[in-house]
């Protein structure tokens, strides 16, 4: 809870470190890789240290957080907290990082805002920051010790690399050793750590798509800018060991009756096939209603285990191609973006959301539109989230 002391503090500089906290963040982020440049090997994101991504991650943050608690008193913004500490565990972070962060971070923040800045605003700005800390620190011990095993990185073993649509590969994954296997829920992704031709380790997320079982499938987009991708598409082959993370993830399906919406687009399909594929396992008798939008078919990266999973189970599929074909019969083809609008959504519906932020925005406002409540949507988030603070 934030104190009354700091409260009204906050509450008048939030504008202005609002509209700074972009360049703040990226000093923040110059100084600590000056201090630790460990931390880029294996950890932090070149990729998107280049794209500004992580930079903008951390400002929305920071702002969605501190928005939250002057706006809504004796509370924490939890969806905000959850979707960070299970990342962080995806990464392994670990409590005494944050007092590192705090030191950059406060250093960053006094230097860009040294004509302004006084001792009660830099205490209240300190109080913010530990508020937030010391939640997530609560967060992810709980989530480290929910884990089968105690290790960060374990190796599994490539025991398939398969074409998945355009210029997307499904990889398969057993373990190379003996280290409990945590067990994956329907919606969770991994990270997954490669060497990259300099040497450097670089890590990313991916989405599991297929079964939960003691193996592990993600599938992955070639994409210009994501070297751990690239690496994967083109350097990795069946027999290769990889370090992959215990899995991690809050959007998993949630017991229940009621009807379930799954609205992707792209890669986003992977926690949506995953969870249709877990609703087909288990014979499930709920509506599922699976929407879907690509470029083309072809570039569908899960169709054929989408498609065969919804006609398991009796779901409606539709699909939104911008470049439709012909010959897509199976399904109900809209020529497109994808909109709910012209959907007959079910009012107790759980929706999930995966795929771009402006599709999620899109698709969240439209749901909202219809009728579904904002408790009822989720969705998976891989990148700077700064809308969910709205």
């Amino acid at each position: 809870m934030l104190s009354e002391k700091s409260r009204p503090i906050i509450e008048a500089t939030l504008p202005l470190v609002g509209s700074r906290i972009g360049d703040i963040t990226a000093d923040f982020y110059k100084r600590l890789f000056a201090a630790h440049p460990e931390l880029l090997d294996g950890l932090f994101s070149r990729s998107n240290q280049r794209s500004g991504d992580q930079q903008q991650a951390l400002a929305g943050s920071i702002a969605a957080f501190a928005t939250h608690v002057v706006n809504n008193p004796g509370t924490l913004p939890e969806k905000v907290l959850a979707r960070i500490a299970h990342k962080h565990a995806s990464l392994g972070i670990a409590e005494e990082q944050y007092g590192v962060v705090y030191e950059h971070l406060f250093a960053a923040i006094a230097a860009d805002l040294s004509d302004v800045i006084t001792p009660e605003i830099a205490e209240a700005w300190t109080e913010v920051y530990w508020l937030m800390a010391d939640a997530l620190i609560k967060l992810e011990k709980d989530l480290y010790a929910s884990q089968s095993n105690n290790k960060m990185w374990m190796p599994w073993r490539v025991v398939s690399k398969v074409p998945a649509g355009k210029d997307a590969m499904t990889f398969t994954l057993e373990p190379a050793d003996d280290t409990p296997v945590t067990p994956a829920l329907p919606g969770q992704y991994v990270s997954v750590k490669v060497v990259l031709p300099d040497g450097l380790r670089q890590v990313r997320q991916y989405s599991l798509s297929g079964d939960a079982g003691t193996s592990r499938t993600f599938t992955t987009k070639l994409n210009d800018g994501g070297e751990v991708s690239t690496a994967l598409h083109t350097a990795v082959e069946p027999n290769d060991v990889l370090e992959i993370s215990n899995p991690s993830g809050e959007i998993t399906l949630n017991d229940g009756e009621g009807p379930v919406v799954l609205a992707s687009a792209g890669i986003g399909c992977t926690p949506t096939a995953s969870i249709l594929r877990s609703l087909a396992e288990a014979g499930t008798d709920r509506q599922v209603l699976v929407l879907h939008a690509e470029r083309s078919m072809d570039s569908w990266a899960l169709s054929g285990q989408m498609t065969a999973d919804a006609a398991s189970i009796d779901a409606e599929l539709q699909l939104w191609l911008e470049s439709p074909q012909p010959g897509n019969e199976r399904h109900r083809v809209n020529a497109g973006f994808m909109s709910l609008r012209e959907i007959d959504m079910p009012a107790d519906a759980s929706l999930y959301l995966c795929g771009p932020l402006p599709f999620m925005k899109k698709i969240r406002d439209e749901a909202i539109e219809a009728g579904i409540p904002a408790t009822s949507i989720h969705y998976e988030v891989f990148g700077p989230d700064v809308w969910l603070a709205n």
